[in-house]
This record gives structure tokens, sequence and C-alpha cells, in this order.
């Protein structure tokens, strides 16, 4: 099999599998409580002074 087939199968395979996995871990981050908390925090963090 040539790179680019082994890729190819790499990609549509567990590539896939893994930015799914990714994805729904960020939906989950976003909607467990206390998350609006943190986002408000980190969007002050460039605000900041040192």
């Amino acid at each position: 099999m040539s790179t680019y087939e082994t890729m190819r199968h790499f990609a549509d395979s567990w590539a896939m599998l893994a930015m799914l996995i990714f994805f729904v871990g960020t939906i989950v981050m976003l909607l467990l409580p206390g998350a609006k908390k943190r986002a408000e925090e980190a969007a002050k963090i460039p605000l900041r002074e040192d």
C-alpha cells in the first residue's frame, strides 16, 4: 500500500473518530455547570494587567 493510501485510510477512520470525540467533548464541557463562569474568566485574560 502506498503512503497516500495509508494516510487516506487513517483519515477516513481513526482521524474522523478522534475529531468526533473532540467535538462531543467540547460540547459537553460547554454544557457543564460552571461553564459560563469559566468562559467569562477566560474572556477577561487579555484585559488583565500584570
